[in-house]
């Protein structure tokens, strides 16, 4: 492990509805992030933002996580996301540069509807331009994904998907990568996730930083720039890589 190289800096995440929208292991993200800001040498912080007013530390949120959760959950959190998040959260990533990740539900909802098999249509809040529909099959398993985000390396990213959602990329959107193995976003474009601005949303579970450590560096890198920061040091992640890789295997083997 490197030398870190950005001194004490304070950076904070902000996960939505820990208490609801949090299925498949996707706590590991946050504990994904807080762990490797430590190691850069940041002063990590976890603000938990559940149901009720957007409290004052939404505003020193560097990164927003935003997990997947089951249709009763989702209805849960829709009119407290509507009334109380949607417009703090609006303004701390479009205007002060906080980054967002979204899987599965959380992903749905920062688009501009999701549409029941029965016709039944819920608004999202619009920050992303995608809209989601329910299929008829759900789609699970092992996915590897070849991304899109300049720079990024190794190029693939690897998780587990488990949804019944088609969601479809507007032309403000732009796939976080093409689908190899699985699924992804719809099953029928080839496409998985979204980077549109400050926001990536996913698929992807299982959980997803872990095996991905070079997306969790990517993510905090972008974050810290709305706070001067330098570049992040070299972290030795064999161990993570080596889980990547087997995983990646063990997808294109099938």
């Amino acid at each position: 492990m490197g030398a870190a190289i950005l001194g004490n800096m304070r950076f904070t995440v902000g996960w939505l509805y820990p208490d609801l929208m949090n299925i498949y292991g996707d706590r590991g993200n946050i504990l994904t992030l807080l762990k490797r800001a430590e190691w850069h040498g940041l002063e990590p912080n976890l603000v938990e933002l559940g149901r009720g007013p957007a409290p004052s530390e939404m505003d020193d949120v560097d990164i927003f996580f935003f997990g997947g959760g089951q249709d009763r959950e989702q209805a849960l959190i829709y009119d407290d996301l509507r009334e109380f998040k949607h417009e703090p959260l609006r303004r701390v990533v479009e205007q002060n540069g906080a980054q967002v990740l979204a899987v599965c539900g959380g992903y749905q909802l920062l688009g501009h509807y999701y549409q029941t098999a029965d016709g039944q249509k819920f608004d999202g809040i619009g920050m992303i331009d995608v809209t989601t529909q329910a299929g008829k099959k759900r789609f699970i398993g092992d996915v590897v994904v070849r991304t899109e985000i300049d720079g990024l390396s190794p190029t693939s990213l690897v998780g587990f998907e488990n949804h019944s959602g088609r969601t479809f990329l507007g032309p403000q959107a732009k796939p976080l990568g093409k689908v190899m193995v699985g699924h992804g976003n719809n099953g029928s474009d080839g496409t998985e996730g979204l980077v549109q601005g400050n926001i990536t949303g996913t698929y992807l579970h299982g959980s997803l930083l872990p095996k991905n450590p070079h997306l969790a560096d990517y993510l905090i890198g972008r974050a810290l720039t709305r706070r001067g920061g330098g570049a992040l040091s070299h972290l030795d992640d064999s161990a993570e890589l080596a889980a990547h890789g087997w995983i990646l295997q063990r997808a294109q083997r099938r």
